[in-house]
């Protein structure tokens, strides 16, 4: 596996590496210390399993140095860790392309649960933005959490997930990439992203393939023959 981690301030960076080393021992990770570093660095090799990346860092604007991160790099998931939280930047982010945002004040376990979690396949939310009540969650992502409290409240079949979050199973069982999900199904890539992140947790699994066997042997989705 092949991380690559950016922060303007050494300390942090460093510290952050020595937490990715002793999870991930055989991970070869590379370090960056701005934007204009990220740019270098992608610009001569682009098989990242993950970014982890500050938000404001000298040498471009966050806006602009996200979107030509995940444009670069479209297959790399990216997740953002960083001390500004703020909900409107967020959604942005997300808008971007990005698959996670964590606050550096969070634990290293907390951190590294959400890093599994993208590496999953899925997108990690903090937790205030999926405490949000709908009058105040911005578009797309009303519809992703509609049924969260049906979701947490029932364990019935017919309830568990939502119609989109099975159409977007049976195409995980179908073997498909996010990338050609969204397509098949009219979404974004980062919706597709948040659907696995909430239908990974409605069937307490921690990847794709054990959603769909969960899925399969709860008879919410057919089995797929190759």
């Amino acid at each position: 596996m092949k991380i690559l981690i950016a922060d303007d301030h050494e300390l942090f960076l460093q510290g952050l590496e020595f937490v990715l080393r002793k999870q991930y021992p055989d991970a070869e990770i590379i370090l960056a210390g701005s934007y204009s570093d990220i740019f270098e660095i992608i610009a001569k090799q682009k098989d990242f399993d993950l970014i982890l990346t500050d938000l404001a860092m000298p040498g471009a604007k966050w806006l602009d140095a996200l979107t030509k991160i995940h444009h670069d790099c479209p297959e790399t998931p990216i997740i953002i860790i960083s001390a500004v939280f703020d909900r409107t930047i967020l959604q942005k982010t997300f808008d971007i392309g990005v698959s996670g945002y964590v606050s550096k004040s969070f634990s290293n376990n907390l951190i590294i649960s959400a890093i599994n979690l993208v590496l999953a396949g899925g997108m990690y939310i903090p937790p205030d933005v999926l405490q949000m009540s709908l009058q105040s969650t911005p578009e797309p992502m009303r519809e992703l959490f509609e049924h969260l409290d049906e979701t947490k409240e029932t364990s019935a079949n017919s309830k568990l997930l939502t119609p989109r979050q099975r159409d977007v199973l049976q195409c995980l069982a179908e073997g498909l990439p996010n990338k050609l999900i969204a397509h098949k199904l009219g979404l974004t890539e980062g919706t597709v992203k948040i659907h696995i992140t909430l239908l990974m947790r409605a069937l307490e699994v921690t990847n794709r393939l054990a959603a769909v066997r969960e899925a399969v042997k709860r008879g919410i989705i057919r089995e797929t023959k190759s």
